[in-house]
């Protein structure tokens, strides 16, 4: 059977503001429907505020396809790369709306999200389709590439940030050194239907086994829903109180498993406010490095590319083997309400 044929690569993201005007109409549109107090937009706002109103993620999606480009460029399969966001601009509607000017008819997207929930697959899958619409009958179909929380190239690059943020804890204090994975925290409602949690700790197991640990821990960070509404946890920065107080831990190695690049998230809940939390405890905290624009984490998006493209080989480590690459109709559904305070930040 012919593999289909696609006439270009899109890459969705989040999108984040890029200046200070941007922030309040960058967090209105996320939030346009929802049920949330303006002061709790005003609180996540301050937080942009903290970078200059600017959000790295605009950044690294530039320099991501700026590589992704020079490498199809160079080694194929000659592709056109688009970049469309689900809240800021480049907004996916005028993306697609450009696809279609150019003569683009179907696309294979990438979504800078490994994982499988509500928030990180099917919504960016909807969100397609609403841009679709938007941009009337000429737009392209888009096929979305699978997860890839256990594809080489992702575990591969991973291992590589641990090992050199291990590198920076004096050689005497690595044996004790804990190691700690982090992830966006989702409503427990929102993780029992789908496999978040299951393909966080097989990362996770997959990167320690690498570099042989087997004493990792995976915890959370950025809850943003009401108190009453159960979020997955430990918190980071409640564990690493746990960490100095019942394990008498000295240094700990932070890896942002569940995050493709340095944004807003990792900035600031990580390397402001969980490195303030260690400060305060005398716990000495060294942050890896997310997958960002690695050489081998942009080979795996041509891998992706060519599994859909060619036919060729789908390549997973452990035992869960390669995702599908069309999701199952009933794979993470949309959550139940209340819904989330405050969504992911960009």
């Amino acid at each position: 059977m012919t593999a289909p044929r696609y006439d270009a690569l899109l890459i969705v993201s989040f999108g984040g503001p890029e200046k200070t005007e941007d922030v309040i109409p960058f967090l209105e549109n996320i939030l346009r429907g929802k049920n949330v107090p303006r002061e709790r937009m005003l609180e996540v706002a301050e937080h942009y505020y903290h970078f200059g109103g600017k959000s790295p993620i605009n950044g690294h999606n530039r320099e991501l396809l700026g590589i992704l480009r020079e490498l199809l460029a160079a080694r194929g399969p000659q592709l056109p790369v688009y970049w469309g966001n689900r809240n800021w601009h480049p907004l996916l509607s005028d993306t697609l709306r450009q696809m279609a000017a150019d003569g683009v008819r179907r696309a294979l997207a990438f979504v800078t999200s490994a994982y499988s929930s509500y928030s990180g697959c099917r919504q960016y899958r909807e969100d397609i389709a609403r841009a679709q619409q938007a941009a009337g009958p000429g737009a392209p179909a888009v096929e979305k590439l699978r997860v890839f929380y256990n594809h080489p190239g992702f575990i591969e690059v991973m291992t590589d940030r641990v090992r050199t943020a291990f590198a920076e804890v004096p050689a005497e204090r690595r044996g004790a050194c804990a190691l700690v994975y982090t992830a966006h925290s989702i409503p427990v409602a929102m993780a029992q239907g789908c496999r978040y949690e299951a393909q966080l700790q097989e990362a996770a197991r997959l990167v320690s086994a690498a570099v042989g640990r087997s004493d990792a821990r995976v915890v959370y960070q950025s809850r943003s829903g009401p108190p009453a509404q159960p979020w997955l946890g430990p918190d980071i920065c409640d564990y690493l109180r746990e960490l100095r107080a019942a394990e008498g831990a000295t240094d700990v190695v932070v890896v942002p498993i569940g995050f493709l690049s340095d944004h807003l998230e990792v900035r600031y809940d990580l390397d402001t406010q969980a490195r303030q939390v260690a400060q305060e405890i005398g716990l000495r905290l060294v942050r890896a490095g997310t997958a960002g624009a690695h050489p081998r984490f942009v080979e795996m998006i041509r891998e992706l590319v060519l599994e859909r493209l060619e036919g060729r080989a789908r390549a997973a480590l452990g035992a869960d083997g390669p995702s599908p690459d069309v999701c199952p109709e009933d794979c993470c559904p949309a959550p139940q309400r209340p819904a989330p305070a405050m969504p992911a930040r960009g």
